[in-house]
């Protein structure tokens, strides 16, 4: 389901702010914000679990959930931790980059941002400006993120976004089946319904080029199950059978062993 957002005054342009990348002070204090909404572990953590079950992470891939994204604008640090994103490559030890990430300085921009809104909803939608920028802004204008994703996990509605070629997001068009192809991972992106690890309702799933659901790791893992119980069930079937054909020529006097 596609909604309208709230009315959005366009950004001001980046240019007229001073952008730097530096890494995160060590004594700089991080907030420690609870997650204020609950779905947020789970839908993020399907999101990276149906990428790694398919083998669509490498190495220099990084996904990160409520997780500190960087930018130093006029001499101020700003720390944004998107619900969940995608970075294409990560150039340095994921061990340096603990704490926060800073893109240009330890890897590339992410190409996907996600929002799930919560009980602070319409923070997703600020445009502001001035110090600590918005997240619109933020994603928008400064780390020109290209895809940006917003869902509501209580009225099921999905909004996806694309950098357009003025700099400012634009609504994305969804397929029939109600998905948003995204360039960045070569996958569709959309809602799906169901129940997993012990939660119900809709969440955000993966799907390739030919329209093939991306699986969850235990939902690959039962699949193999199901495969493996109906060959045995199979080779059942074929050992009966050659036992039976076994019985139908010895009673018609025949043995094997004469052929």
């Amino acid at each position: 389901m596609v909604a309208t957002p709230p009315q959005l005054i366009a950004s001001p342009p980046a240019q007229s702010i001073a952008i730097a990348w530096e890494l995160l002070p060590d004594d700089y204090v991080l907030p420690n914000d609870p997650v204020d909404n609950i779905n947020q572990p789970a839908l993020a953590a399907a999101l990276t679990d149906a990428l790694a079950t398919a083998g669509r992470l490498n190495d220099s891939n990084f996904t990160c959930t409520n997780y500190g994204i960087c930018a130093t604008l006029n001499d101020r640090i700003v720390v944004k931790a998107p619900d969940w994103a995608f970075i294409p490559e990560l150039r340095v030890p994921k061990q340096d980059a603990i704490r926060s990430y800073t893109p240009q300085l330890q890897g590339s921009t992410p190409a996907v941002v996600m929002e799930f809104i919560s009980e602070t909803e319409g923070t997703e939608y600020s445009s502001k400006p001035t110090y600590p920028p918005g997240k619109w802004f933020f994603y928008e204008q400064v780390l020109q993120v290209p895809t940006y994703a917003i869902f509501s996990p209580e009225s099921d509605i999905l909004e996806v976004y694309r950098l357009g070629q003025d700099g400012h997001y634009i609504n994305a068009n969804a397929d029939e089946q109600g998905r948003y192809w995204l360039p960045e991972m070569e996958l569709f992106l959309g809602l799906w319904q169901g129940d997993h690890g012990g939660r119900s309702g809709s969440w955000l799933r993966w799907w390739d080029s030919d329209g093939n659901l991306l699986l969850w790791g235990d939902e690959l893992a039962a699949e193999e199950r199901q495969k493996a119980e109906q060959e045995r069930q199979k080779a059942k079937q074929e050992r009966q059978r050659a036992e039976r054909l076994l019985a139908q020529l010895r009673a018609a006097g025949i043995e094997p062993e004469d052929f």
